[in-house]
């Protein structure tokens, strides 16, 4: 398969997939956001098939194999990825070993993003907020270090920064989806927060418990705000035009928590999401963040730090 049409196949899922990603992925570069772009069809591959769904909509295809056999295929042609070899294989692969060929990213990221599909595989839960945030570092994190490096980071402080990012996005992904994973099987809110608030996780869709899955939606908006603060630090170490996107990639995110939020107790009767108007609003935010060039300032003290 040829670079365009790679590229093009590319393009394509994170249209589907992302809209939030997908508009600040226009800002990069033409080189870097091509890239970018090619990462995120492989994650984003990966991550439908573990979950048997199509972009990450809630249509679910069938898939017969065993979780753990989906997660031995991934590993496999990932592999095979990184040899340079993909014939045959889905499309997202090839997208994967052109990212390899062009920014020799380390094969152990994606081995880590990986071992965090293979969590969701086992149906993994978590007892406290460290625990998640191994979770969220996997699937997310990760992201973050990968696309960076694609931008020429190679900096370890800068690189942390980035995989904060990833975090306060995964932080806000889970807030917003809490009932839509819970009728879907899946809880990822710590057993502790379920505990304190004498919920089971079998009651999250229960509209008669929205103030309480309102408290722990807020308490994992909150926690992401230190990681948002220190990924805030970082964009002013990327070149221009990617730190642009990337504010403003920081700044739709950001604010669906904050609608969230604002939105109080009441059961949200559809995804939370930002309108076109307020992703152009985070547009000129991101200029703005990535002309303040903020990469001096210390890290904020005691975040999850990423493993090494």
């Amino acid at each position: 398969m040829s670079g365009p049409d790679i590229a093009a196949i590319s393009a394509a899922s994170i249209a589907r997939g992302s809209k939030s990603f997908a508009a600040a992925s226009r800002l990069f570069p033409k080189r870097t956001r091509e890239s970018v772009v090619m990462l995120y069809a492989w994650c984003r591959h990966c991550d439908d098939v573990v979950d048997g769904q199509d972009a990450g909509s809630a249509l679910r295809h069938v898939d017969g194999r065993p979780p753990a056999e989906r997660i031995a295929a991934l590993r496999r042609d990932t592999d095979a990825a990184f040899q340079g070899d993909t014939e045959g294989l889905h499309p997202a692969f090839a997208a994967l070993a052109e990212v390899v060929r062009r920014h020799d990213l380390p094969r152990e990221d994606a081995a880590e993003h990986l071992a965090g599909f293979a969590m969701d595989a086992d149906g993994e839960a978590f007892r406290t907020l460290d625990e998640l945030f191994l979770y969220c570092w996997r699937v997310a994190g990760v992201v973050g270090v990968m696309m960076a490096r694609i931008m020429g980071v190679r900096e370890p402080g800068v690189l942390d920064r980035a995989s904060d990012l990833g975090l306060a996005f995964q932080l806000t992904n889970i807030a917003r989806d809490v009932v839509d994973d819970a009728v879907a099987g899946r809880v990822y809110l710590p057993a502790e927060w379920l505990a304190q608030e004498g919920l089971a996780s079998g009651e999250l869709a229960d509209p008669r418990r929205a103030e309480a899955v309102f408290r722990l939606r807020r308490r994992l908006v909150q926690a992401a705000e230190p990681y948002y603060a220190s990924a805030r630090i970082g964009v002013g170490a990327l070149p221009p035009r990617s730190a642009w996107a990337v504010g403003t990639a920081f700044g739709v995110y950001r604010r669906i928590g904050l609608k969230l939020v604002a939105r109080g107790p009441e059961p949200v009767p559809e995804r939370v999401s930002t309108s076109r108007g307020e992703k152009f609003a985070e547009i000129g935010r991101g200029a703005a963040m990535a002309l303040g060039r903020r990469a001096g300032a210390p890290r904020p003290p005691l975040l999850w730090t990423r493993p090494r």
